[in-house]
């Protein structure tokens, strides 16, 4: 029992810098298992190993199964692992955060325990909605005013390029079937982009419940950040698909597909993680460069990515 396999435990200097690291890579309908000091990924297709301390997000989607020692070494790494749903448009539960530091959530937190710090955080959020305007000297109300009238104007535009009756957002969180197929399409988009959002906030290891513009709830944040998205990506995708959702098709279904086709590139998770350091002012040498790296699943190419990080076993 005393026998010891594999690796010895990583040294912390030892480990790469997290500017070194391949920052997120998606797994999925796959068995992770250990092997020395990398972890084996088999899927469909073959064996591939990778060194663990090049990765610092593992996102483990559906049929997914990792063993006790490959979390092991994970832990042992510095690496953190996200449960989420198909190519990452729910976030399910979290290990440990990318970076683990406590620098940004120290940051997240003196900001928003200020009235003025927190108040600059909001007027930059409505600033990126409102590039050409200056808001600087708008109040929070004033600034809610012009988010739903900017928001309506949205909703009244892909109502007409889609030809969908629309009268207004309503829906009942407790029922779901009451909804119109409009607005059941863009509570499951939202859905979908929040946990995109959540995903990259708790990878961060920023606090999801500390938002500037929303409070009071455990996803604050999340409500916060995803605002930022939903004119050009939810929004849209909601009124195309209750245009051309028939009356037999799941519209929630397709809308949560056709958004995880919209980020499955992964260009939107770097902005978010862009935008989640801008708004925390965070210093040009704090700041995580994050590449989206994807591994093949059993069905479907996903992103390719030019570098080999191992030998593949047939």
């Amino acid at each position: 029992m005393d026998k010891k396999f594999g690796a010895k435990k990583t040294d912390l200097p030892e480990l790469p810098r997290i500017g070194d690291r391949v920052s997120f890579i998606y797994v999925e309908h796959a068995k992770i298992n250990r092997q020395d000091s990398a972890i084996t990924v088999l899927d469909a297709r073959g064996t591939i190993r990778i060194p663990v301390a090049i990765i610092g997000v593992l996102l483990l989607g559906p049929g997914t199964d990792i063993s006790h020692r490959a979390v092991e070494l994970i832990g042992d790494a510095g690496t953190s692992l996200i449960w989420v749903g198909e190519r990452g448009v729910r976030y399910y539960a979290h290990g440990r955060s990318l970076a683990h530091s406590t620098r940004f959530l120290e940051k997240q937190a003196a900001l928003v325990s200020n009235t003025r710090s927190r108040l600059a955080v909001a007027r930059k959020m409505y600033q990126m909605r409102f590039p050409n305007e200056d808001v600087s000297q708008l109040t929070m109300q004033q600034l809610r005013g012009r988010e739903g009238a900017r928001v309506r104007r949205v909703y009244r535009e892909q109502a007409k390029t889609w030809q969908v009756h629309w009268d207004k957002r309503e829906y009942n969180p407790d029922d779901y079937d009451a909804s119109t197929p409009v607005n059941k399409a863009l509570s499951s988009a939202n859905v979908a982009l929040y946990g995109v959002v959540h995903s990259i906030i708790v990878a961060l290891g920023c606090s999801p419940g500390l938002g500037f513009v929303h409070t009071g709830h455990d996803k604050s944040l999340v409500y916060d950040i995803a605002d930022l998205y939903k004119a050009e990506l939810t929004i849209p995708i909601a009124f195309q698909a209750a245009a051309e959702c028939g009356e037999e098709d799941d519209i929630g279904r397709m809308v949560r597909l056709r958004v995880r086709d919209a980020v499955a590139d992964g260009k939107l998770m770097m902005r978010i993680v862009h935008d989640i350091q801008y708004l925390l002012d965070v210093a040009p040498t704090d700041e995580i460069d994050i590449d989206i790296i994807h591994l093949w699943d059993d069905k479907e190419e996903l992103v390719r990515y030019g570098i080999n990080y191992s030998e593949r076993n047939d």
